[in-house]
């Protein structure tokens, strides 16, 4: 059940300096929206995403005044502003149920005590020898069709159906406006299993007062008998002990060769579990380049949304996105503070990775140099996408998400993309660039180092990343281990792009 708790995050700037993002008002968007987090920048240190929305500064509820009155508050509070933060799925989810966000808990009020707003309930049903145990009407002249006769005890009683419960879905086709004999079609065709959408009474009442639409995305799936699993996993010496592998005809990453004693296996990973998520994101759509950068990048821990065969079959066939399920467990837990993430920043992999740039050369191909760059339309701070396996920028050393800092020698950090666009096509078919991982690029700047090849110290040339240093080993690019994964043939036209977001009118803070 929702609970809306917002994130209090504080934030100090220096002098001269913002809190490092953008605050906007947007025609088709609610609330107040952060935007353009600055990279390294206070705000992005301390936890805030792109999309939140700010509900209070330093204690004054703001999601009812308007924009300009929320940009004074944050500029008359000084050097240190106290922000109540709110996700934006859950902000646009408790706009749509009328929760009242100005309550310090965020949650429904009824008779005066706080209360969760109630959900329909999703519930899976397998036919025994005696049938599912229920029976349906619906009232003539009345949409809609409810469960009667439930036999306690019976498969519907035991997978959370009761009686004068709504059926608002069958196998995630809406049935709300269906008939009785299209309803009982419809679940005899499901066969000997079955996915239902149900709402309480008190769940339609709720969802009638708040004009709101019942649907999958905002139910509870406590009552489905399989759920996915969290792999909560610390890096070993030999890396996390498993295979990620893309299966020929299926879509989904999946996991095999799981290591006897490794941090995988402890952590509970199966054979052949499908990883949904990496870190709380969605990987379902990702490439599998990707989804092993993610799991790179993660460090020495990485928490993976897995689901079995069985598993992944029941959501399907309930048109359910196991995302739902990492979605109520973690719908209550906060985010670090401002304090906690500049320690975890300071200290996340100082110890194993220096805290220098990479000075990356590379020459043009027939195909281009391997690469997009990546930023906001008239935003500074530009980073790399994309990199081409084999290609140039690939040899050079480029690794998505490496944040650009100088291009040929010159600081690009305030350019606009448009800016540093133009400077790589001047620059030939030869470029040079000071690129940073983005933490080492958070930490120099939380320290306030200038960024410059002078950190480089006494690096020899030859050290320096370049398009011919010697490739490592090739395996096959849909099998690797994603710690180290290795250099895979990907076909891709390489260039250089952008991202841009729709003009509108915002204040940098």
């Amino acid at each position: 059940m929702a609970t809306y708790k917002p994130r209090v995050i504080s934030l100090t700037k220096r002098p001269g300096q913002t809190f490092g993002f953008y605050l906007r008002a947007e025609q088709s968007e609610e609330g107040h929206l952060i935007r353009c987090l600055e990279l390294g920048g206070p705000a992005e240190l301390a936890g805030m995403k792109d999309g939140d929305r700010i509900l209070r500064v330093s204690g004054t509820f703001v999601d009812n005044l308007n924009h300009s009155e929320v940009v004074e508050l944050v500029r008359n509070g000084g050097a240190s502003v106290t922000f109540h933060i709110l996700d934006e799925s859950s902000y646009k989810q408790a706009k749509a149920l009328g929760v009242n966000l100005s309550d310090p808990q965020s949650t429904p009020i009824t008779n005066g005590v706080a209360k969760e707003a109630p959900k329909p309930k999703l519930c899976y049903l397998v036919k025994s020898s005696s049938g599912y145990g229920f029976s349906i009407r619906s009232a003539a002249g009345e949409q809609g069709v409810y469960f009667i006769e439930v036999i306690p005890g019976g498969v519907a009683d035991r997978a959370g159906v009761q009686n004068k419960d709504q059926l608002l879905e069958v196998n995630g086709e809406n049935v709300e406006k269906s008939t009785h004999d299209q309803v009982v079609e419809k679940i005899k065709q499901a066969g000997n299993d079955v996915v239902f959408l149900l709402a309480d009474e008190e769940t339609k009442k709720f969802y009638e007062n708040k004009q709101a639409k019942l649907s999958s995305w905002s139910a509870t799936v406590k009552y489905l008998p399989l759920q996915p699993r969290i792999i909560k996993m610390t890096r070993g010496s030999d890396g996390y002990g498993f295979l990620l592998r893309q299966e020929p005809n299926q879509i989904g990453h999946f996991t095999i060769d799981i290591d006897r004693g490794s941090p995988a296996q402890k952590a509970g990973l199966k054979e052949m579990d499908r990883v949904v998520a990496v870190n709380g994101k969605d990987v379902t759509n990702t490439s599998y380049e990707q989804v092993v950068d993610k799991i790179k990048q993660s460090g020495d821990k990485c928490c993976l949304l897995v689901v079995d065969k069985d598993t992944d079959q029941m959501y399907k066939k309930g048109n359910v996105p196991p995302m739902l399920f990492w979605e109520e467990m973690n719908e209550t837990i906060s985010p670090p503070s401002y304090t906690e993430a500049m320690k975890m920043s300071a200290s996340s992999q100082e110890k194993k990775e220096e805290l220098k740039p990479k000075l990356c050369r590379m020459e043009k191909t027939s195909s281009g140099y391997g690469f997009h760059l990546n930023g906001i339309e008239g935003v500074c701070g530009q980073y790399i996408q994309e990199v081409v396996k084999g290609g140039a920028a690939d040899k050079a050393g480029l690794e998505d998400d490496d944040i650009v800092v100088e291009v040929g020698g010159v600081n690009v950090e305030q350019s606009t993309h448009a800016e540093v666009v133009e400077m790589i096509r001047e620059s030939g078919n030869s470029l040079e660039m000071l690129v940073a991982s983005r933490d080492v690029y958070k930490q120099l700047k939380a320290k306030e180092v200038t960024i410059t090849c002078l950190l480089l110290e006494e690096t020899t040339r030859s050290q320096h990343h370049k398009a011919d240093t010697p490739e490592t080993s090739k395996k096959n690019q849909n099998e690797t281990r994603p710690v180290t994964p290795p250099k895979a043939e990907k076909q891709r036209t390489a260039s250089v792009s952008s991202s841009s977001s729709e003009e509108s009118f915002d204040e940098s803070l």
